[in-house]
């Protein structure tokens, strides 16, 4: 017997999706930003240079006020405040805006979980509108998806025909003046990654099958420029030729400097992450702290006291942090009254380092050894429960 095949659903509301783009997400900002700044935008962009800076880094907590309130659109509001959204050097953003404004490649390089990809879908969603022309790089990735691939049903009835193309999300965001996203480029074989030479340097893609006609040749429109992304951990998988190189400009994404930044955004958005499954949030500022604390502990190989730490070989990134901090609210809002959840964070934390390599588990229990047990004999409360958790951490 033979299951009939499930029909197709229409598009969910975008208050049922889990991830909302960016341009969907803080669709107001943006046109608030259009008419808030109407000085000189590159040929091809929806904002202003500046105003895309804006958009990323937020209004610093004020809100702007629109120059000319009688000429705005209907429904943008006469003052707003925008939100920041990526947390980091705000030079390097005006580098990175700088840099799509030249026509230029961008390459965000930088250790997981350091918001590379976020920072990408943000800039594409400020400068065109969309920050859903994107392939993702992995050792399967073909020049097609790159470039473009054919109709075989529309090949073998018409031959090969304008209509018959399907042009990649690069090839799509070069016709129509977009910005295109290669996340991974470095998982990508180097035969495949070459693809993207002729493609940034001469602007244009061939059709040697379609030569005769207007399609032959497909040239980028104003506007057109890329955004990767690349693993430092990654280096080597799939090195970068030197001729690709040279087309990029190259932005490093360090982790987050300030450890109040960074416990804020850990807060802030596993919140938001709870808050799609409707849980309460219950996860105190006590253990948040602890917890981000230990990730940077444990990331920077001393803790911030000055005391030496083994550092793991996992990332200890802040978007892992975000994970655990979802992970121990869900834990509270599930399991109520069943155990504190400092007491669930010794658990988490032997998870997350024990990804890449079992035995730093045992790194783990070093820190604990060594940091949480000198906190706790200096008397602060959280770390004096954190260090009777020590036997959690046991095999």
């Amino acid at each position: 017997m033979t299951t009939a095949p499930r029909p197709v659903q229409p598009p969910a509301p975008a208050a049922d999706r889990q991830i909302t783009p960016p341009e969907e997400r803080f669709a107001d900002e943006l046109a608030f930003l259009a008419a808030y700044d109407t000085g000189a935008r590159p040929p091809g962009w929806r904002l202003t240079p500046r105003a895309v800076v804006t958009f990323v880094m937020g209004s610093e907590g004020r809100p702007l006020t629109l120059p000319d309130t009688a000429g705005a659109p209907e429904g943008i509001p006469a003052r707003k405040e925008i939100g920041a959204k990526f947390v980091g050097d705000r030079a390097l953003v005006e580098r990175c805006v700088v840099t799509l404004a030249g026509e230029r490649g961008l390459l965000l390089v930088g250790e997981p979980g350091t918001a590379k990809s976020m920072l990408s879908e943000l800039l594409a969603a400020a400068v065109c509108g969309t920050s859903a022309l994107t392939v993702q790089g992995t050792a399967g990735t073909t020049e097609d998806q790159l470039k473009y691939g054919w109709n075989y049903a529309l090949l073998l009835a018409q031959g090969p025909t304008p209509d018959a193309l399907v042009p990649s999300p690069v090839l799509t965001a070069m016709t129509t003046g977009a910005v295109a996203r290669v996340e991974e480029i470095t998982r990508c074989l180097p035969e495949v990654q070459d693809a993207l030479v002729s493609l940034l340097s001469e602007r244009r893609v061939a059709v040697p099958e379609l030569a005769g006609t207007d399609a032959a040749q497909l040239h980028a429109a104003n506007g057109f420029t890329l955004i990767a992304t690349a693993n430092l951990r990654d280096k080597g998988v799939s090195e970068m030729s030197a001729a690709l190189k040279r087309r990029f400009n190259f932005e490093t994404i360090g982790p987050i400097a300030d450890p109040d930044a960074e416990t804020a955004l850990v807060r802030r958005q596993s919140r938001a992450a709870v808050a799609r499954s409707g849980a309460p949030y219950q996860v105190d500022d006590a253990v948040l702290e602890a917890l981000v604390t230990a990730f940077r502990d444990l990331r920077e190989g001393r803790s911030a006291e000055g005391w030496e730490v083994e550092r793991p070989s996992s990332v200890m990134s802040t978007a892992e942090a975000v994970s655990v901090a979802g992970s121990l609210a869900l834990a509270a809002a599930y399991f109520p009254s069943e155990r504190d959840v400092l007491g669930l964070l010794p658990g988490h934390l032997l998870g997350v380092v024990r990804k890449d390599e079992p035995a730093d588990a045992a790194r783990l229990r070093g820190y604990w050894d060594a940091v949480v047990r000198r906190r706790a004999e200096q008397g602060a409360a959280t770390w004096r429960t954190l260090w009777d958790l020590r036997p959690a951490l046991e095999d």
